[in-house]
């Protein structure tokens, strides 16, 4: 675990009333979770300690982009990721994370380790349907998009065209029609 020893907060010798941690993420971190899905990643994580008399809040903020390969032309490209997570940390007789928005540690700890919470905060704000901007504005010029465009079915225009449908099919469309009436 001495990876992600830099993700470690200790809370002990802190006063009473707001921190601030501030870390950058890079692809290395990934790598520890083996986890390779993004070609890239640059966020920033922002996480505001507040240590109150009883227990621990932690406001984390992420914002960044991660590289990822398009869903349907396999291009790379740059997902915004942007997301906010509240953490309350109480004092138990045992570790429980069961809860996702609470965490209980023992009695006597002085340390609690982000980079799990940091993990599923990045992976969970990028979407799962992830398809290039460039294929939204037109923009993107690709083989397999291409490729895509001409083993689609007939346009609307085609099917909707009356040569190509059967007539039996126009004489239940009358019966709608007319139910309408």
């Amino acid at each position: 675990m001495k990876p992600l020893k830099t993700y470690d907060i200790q809370f002990v010798g802190l006063k009473l009333g707001s921190h601030i941690y501030n870390y950058n993420i890079k692809q290395a971190f990934f790598e520890y979770f083996e986890f390779d899905e993004y070609n890239d990643v640059d966020v920033n994580i922002t996480i505001r300690l507040e240590k109150k008399t009883t227990l621990l809040e932690l406001y984390f903020q992420i914002e960044g982009f991660v590289n990822v390969n398009c869903d349907l032309t396999n291009e790379p490209y740059n997902q915004s990721v942007k997301s906010d997570l509240n953490l309350v940390v109480k004092f138990g007789s045992e570790y429980n994370d069961n809860d996702e928005t609470i965490l209980i540690i023992p009695h006597g700890a002085y340390e609690i380790n982000v980079a799990q919470y940091i993990y599923e905060l990045i992976v969970l704000s990028v979407p799962l349907k992830r398809i290039h901007p460039g294929i939204e504005d037109g923009s993107l010029e690709s083989d397999i998009l291409k490729s895509l465009e001409n083993l689609s079915p007939n346009s609307l225009k085609n099917i909707n065209s009356n040569k190509d449908i059967d007539p039996r099919w126009n004489t239940l469309k009358k019966l709608l029609t007319d139910k309408e009436l």
